[in-house]
């Protein structure tokens, strides 16, 4: 076994050898930029978009001309939100304009809606229930005369809590207002179909489905004719005017064959995956019996586990267990001293949400790595001498 076991596979996920084999042509040999219609170059390469295109595409049951090539999730995100209010102000020169969102949604959307409201956009942050799923009913009360958007995450990223997004869907269409789901942590790990639960506008990223960082992409029912989405990137119209730029052809065409081999193997690796998790949180709870768990028990992600330890500091902990790599929270907030905005928000105090560790199981996880990573964590838990020592230089270094 190799040291040290990655346990984080919520804040990216290992390359897969088959995507880097797939990618890797697109470094040497065919080169060229998609843009260029005048030569072989460039035809090879607009024609590796294409087919990429039409794989991330079939993953969420999309037509391919309703994907829109990013950097990743965040920028999706805000193409989404920014572009379709100001889309909105373009159009018909709309100023009231009111977004419904959740409080355990990921940074992206939180401080997206923030900077929103800073240009006069009002909107409202729902509570969840303790396991932190968002009611429908509280949707539909939130929407008003002047709501354009509903975001609401699909799975969560820190307690892998899966959104009741089919009853949220036919509220929104009953209301007549888009959705938009931050759909990074579901699409490649559960299935994500549009056509079975219409959504608007979905937002994802290929770093978490074993494929390249840096590459995203954001669905536009319809290819945006009915959604009034405005570019947040100008200069060349690329990606059908809605986000220009150099496409970057190795990492899109990464980005097509992740999306293959997750649609292939989804239901067969979720079931060996959930089993670990499992077998994780199994052998956690039976050697600290004042542990428990957050998120939904059923509805989540089956590589998910978030586990509190009580009077304990995860953060230390970390310290303490070097040889496994685990978090405390989204990646995205590791540098934020506060607790997490998401165990806060499903009604856990701050002594807690600071007690917590996040586990992130993946597709090169092993049985063997499961049961190492349970004990180093019982241990460390439980306080043996070294860990007591790391325990106490931490907090003498936070005093400072």
């Amino acid at each position: 076994m190799r040291l040290p076991v990655y346990l984080d596979n919520q804040a990216t996920t290992p390359l897969d050898p088959r995507v880097l084999e797939a990618m890797l042509p697109y470094f040497t040999e065919h080169f060229g930029n998609a843009a260029s219609k005048a030569h072989e170059f460039g035809w090879m390469a607009e024609a590796a978009v294409d087919v990429a295109r039409g794989q991330v595409a079939r993953l969420i049951g999309a037509d391919s001309s309703e994907i829109i090539f990013t950097s990743g999730a965040t920028e999706s995100i805000n193409l989404a939100l920014k572009g379709l209010v100001e889309g909105h102000r373009r159009r018909n020169g709309r100023q009231e304009m009111h977004i419904v969102t959740a409080a355990t949604e990921h940074h992206a959307v939180l401080d997206t809606c923030k900077a929103l409201g800073m240009s006069g956009v009002r909107y409202t942050v729902l509570r969840v229930d303790h396991f932190g799923r968002v009611e429908p009913d509280a949707v539909s009360r939130a929407i008003q005369d002047d709501t354009i958007l509903v975001s609401v995450m699909w799975a969560n990223n820190e307690i892998g809590t899966i959104a009741p997004m089919s009853e949220i869907s036919e509220v929104c269409r009953a209301k007549g207002v888009l959705l938009h789901s931050d759909a990074t942590q579901a699409v490649g790990k559960i299935p994500v179909d549009i056509r079975s639960i219409p959504a608007d506008l979905l937002s994802f990223s290929a770093h978490k489905m074993y494929g390249p960082k840096g590459i995203g992409a954001l669905y536009v029912r319809g290819t945006g004719q009915r959604i009034p989405l405005a570019p947040q990137i100008d200069g060349g119209g690329h990606e059908r005017g809605l986000r220009s730029g150099t496409l970057n052809v190795p990492a899109i065409a990464g980005f097509g064959k992740a999306a293959k081999l997750a649609a292939a193997e989804m239901e067969e690796e979720s079931k060996r995956v959930a089993e670990l998790r499992d077998l994780l949180e199994r052998q956690i709870c039976a050697a600290l019996p004042d542990v428990f768990m957050n998120g939904h028990p059923v509805d989540r992600l089956a590589n998910s586990a978030s586990i509190t330890f009580p009077g304990r500091r995860a953060d230390a902990m970390i310290l303490a267990m070097k040889d496994v790599a685990v978090s405390t929270g989204s990646a995205c907030s590791s540098a934020m001293p506060e607790p997490s905005h998401v165990l806060q928000a499903i009604g856990r105090l701050s002594a807690d949400a600071r007690a917590t560790l996040r586990f992130g199981l993946g597709r090169f996880t092993t049985e063997e790595e499961v049961l190492y990573a349970a004990r180093r964590v019982v241990e460390v838990a439980a306080g043996s001498q070294p860990a007591a020592e790391l325990f106490h230089s931490f907090g003498n270094q936070g005093r400072h």
